[in-house]
């Protein structure tokens, strides 16, 4: 927590110069858009921020996945209503290039589904973001996944309209399978 409470106060500060310059955004583009994993859960992506900075030079896709504690029915219509306030809690971190936000899926599980520049960036994002996870989540449904080398925008592109993996075992989460 010592470690995790000033890289989140930076993160905020850099996402605040991002808003002031305008360099935050909200793309409609994937709105609306479900995607299935692996495990044969699937979700709808809510909505994207994308933040103005050069092409990654090491991509990176993250993949975080928690259950909210007590959230039930309508709860879930009033947490993806407030999570936009969450923005600073990721949109600062070094590395960061973009977030699809997904809401629970069948399970009751959220997702994000984030483009990360270095791995190691990306790890350090989410050993801060499990404290604040932590406060309002299941913890032990806190997970994540680093998968270097990958383009979001290639990723979702060959999984459009096919299912390139069949296998539901519960280990693959975060692999994505399919896209509409």
């Amino acid at each position: 927590m010592r470690t995790a409470l000033p890289r989140l106060a930076r993160c905020a500060g850099r996402t605040a110069q991002l808003l002031a310059g305008q360099r935050l955004h909200l793309p409609a583009g994937n709105k609306g858009r479900t995607m299935t994993f692996a495990d044969g859960t699937s979700a709808v992506i809510y909505r994207e921020t994308v933040a103005d900075r050069a092409e990654p030079t090491d991509p990176v896709i993250l993949v975080v996945e928690f259950r909210l504690r007590g959230v039930r029915g309508r709860g879930h219509a009033l947490f993806r209503a407030e999570s936009l306030l969450n923005t600073p809690l990721f949109a600062g971190f070094p590395g960061f290039v973009s977030k699809l936000w997904l809401t629970a899926d069948e399970a009751g599980r959220y997702r994000g589904f984030y483009q990360w520049d270095g791995a190691a960036s990306a790890r350090d994002y989410v050993q801060a973001l499990w404290w604040a996870l932590a406060l309002v989540s299941d913890r032990s449904s806190i997970r994540y996944r680093v998968l270097p080398g990958l383009v979001r925008d290639d990723v979702l592109s060959a999984a459009a309209g096919q299912r390139w993996n069949t296998d539901t075992g519960a280990g693959v989460w975060w692999q994505l399978s399919h896209v509409s």
